[in-house]
């Protein structure tokens, strides 16, 4: 039998590694469209986030200091995928919302990552997915209020 201490220092040491690991395999299926992965995350939260998110909303879901961000919806800017609006209610601030073309390439990749997430987690129940959540919300929980603020509503998340 595993110790309880022993399974919590398992699971810390794994999910780093998990994590790049899913960004490997994630991004060998998105840069099949001809986006980088970099670029690919900001169009998404784009996307989950609503339209006319602001742009320093979408830098703490990216987790990317501003600076990044700004090279990255510039590259998206001039391929025509997303635009940058002063925000009507704070006109220090960009609003960002998908072009046409940034909306159809955003389906795509949710497309795309759906059906690798099908994929990779197949055979996991939904009982396992509920208590890996219930383990991120206590890592929210400790990380603080800020932390939590961060969360995708549930009417966010991609089909």
């Amino acid at each position: 039998m595993t110790s309880i201490d022993s399974l919590r220092f398992m699971f810390t040491s794994h999910l780093l590694l998990a994590g790049k690991q899913w960004r490997q395999i994630s991004q060998a299926a998105v840069t099949e469209y001809g986006i980088s992965a970099a670029s690919a995350g900001p169009l998404l939260f784009i996307r989950r986030l609503g339209e006319g998110v602001r742009q320093i909303t979408l830098a703490e879901y990216v987790g990317l200091e501003g600076a990044s961000l700004v090279r990255l919806l510039d590259q998206l800017s001039a391929a025509g995928l997303v635009r940058r609006e002063v925000d009507a209610s704070d006109r220090r601030a960009n609003s960002l919302r998908l072009t046409e073309a940034g909306n159809a390439l955003a389906e795509k990749l949710e497309a795309e990552l759906s059906q690798l997430r099908a994929k990779v987690f197949e055979g996991i129940s939904v009982q396992d997915f509920e208590a890996v959540m219930r383990v991120f919300d206590a890592i929210s929980a400790a990380a603080g209020p800020d932390a939590d603020a961060l969360r995708i509503p549930p009417q966010k998340h991609p089909a």
